[in-house]
């Protein structure tokens, strides 16, 4: 006969029939003030640019209980967005947009998964965090043993995704048997390679897994609303949209892959028709309200694509 599942393995296995990656429990519990410090110093040295936000609730970033009354476990999933082999990069695009919003995409996935939490544990309360709510989510995903942060500063899944992962989370009340937190370290994982380092163009990465806003070629072509960009933002040649270049030159990127592949993830052949940056300038406004439709492109507005594509022409 066999044995049915414990309700942690049964939620588990819900998750990669989600298409999850990884998935894993850690306890609800504050994250203690090692991590409280280290990031207070770095919005101290204001590296979070222009991103206020990121100040905001920090007691819910500590520990994520207020985010749900009777909070006892956070189910982290991780979810890639690697490309099936044989696709090609696009040249302005960074690879995580090149398929529909992850947001939707993943609360939409994870929904079975808070119903089956409710039904095993009854009166359990469910809720799903998508990149939406103050949550340290790459320190949840090292909790619940999905993988470590490395020097790009990135969750990195010990599954064998790299870095190329989403990560979600669903918040409830049920007290499901935690993981042990991932047994590799950044520093034994990453040892003495630097190759994210020396590939990133603008110099933001310290290599202690933190990244300065202000230099990174992501945050001023997505977040950055300035009029112009900053005189040091080189795009010439490079993606006007997000960047990938510490992802590129990292080894665990570049192993194989035999996970899952999400669909929507897959890269809309219709983007394909932007070449160049010429072609985003000419963009009008309806085209890009088709173009990107469904997508996290939208992050940007028109105004924004074309400024980035002024900089990678060097009209800017």
């Amino acid at each position: 006969m066999t044995s049915r599942p414990s309700p942690s393995e049964a939620i588990r296995e819900a998750c990669l029939a989600a298409g999850a990656c990884a998935a894993g429990f850690a306890a609800v519990e504050d994250l203690g003030d090692a991590s409280e410090e280290y990031y207070a110093a770095w919005l101290s040295a204001h590296r979070n640019a222009d991103m206020a936000y990121l100040e905001k609730y920090q007691p819910l970033r500590r520990n994520p209980a207020g985010l749900l009354e009777g909070a006892q476990t956070v189910v982290s999933a991780a979810f890639s967005y690697r490309r099936a082999p044989g696709t090609p990069r696009h040249p302005l695009l960074a690879d995580y947009a090149l398929g529909q919003d992850y947001h939707d995409v993943l609360r939409r996935r994870l929904a079975p998964v808070a119903a089956l939490i409710e039904e095993l544990f009854e009166g359990a309360q469910t809720r799903i965090c998508v990149d939406t709510a103050p949550i340290h989510e790459r320190l949840w995903a090292v909790k619940a043993g999905l993988g470590f942060i490395g020097k790009n500063a990135m969750l990195t899944v010990a599954a064998g995704a790299g870095s190329r992962v989403f990560l979600a989370e669903i918040i409830t009340t049920a007290r499901i048997a935690p993981d042990h937190p991932a047994p590799v370290t950044a520093a034994e994982a990453c040892g003495d390679c630097e190759r994210c380092l020396k590939a990133c163009p603008s110099g933001a990465l310290d290599g202690g897994a933190g990244v300065d806003a202000r230099r990174c070629l992501s945050y001023n072509t997505i977040e950055n609303r300035a009029e112009t960009l900053p005189r040091d933002i080189t795009l010439r040649g490079r993606r006007i949209y997000g960047c990938d270049i510490c992802q590129d030159a990292c080894p665990y990127n570049n192993a194989d892959y035999t996970g899952p592949y999400i669909p929507e993830f897959a890269p809309r052949e219709a983007l394909y028709a932007l070449r160049g940056p010429s072609d985003v300038i000419a963009l009008d406004h309806a085209g890009y309200l088709e173009l990107f439709r469904g997508s996290a492109v939208r992050r940007a507005k028109p105004a924004m694509l074309r400024r980035n594509a002024r900089r990678a022409e060097g009209e800017d």
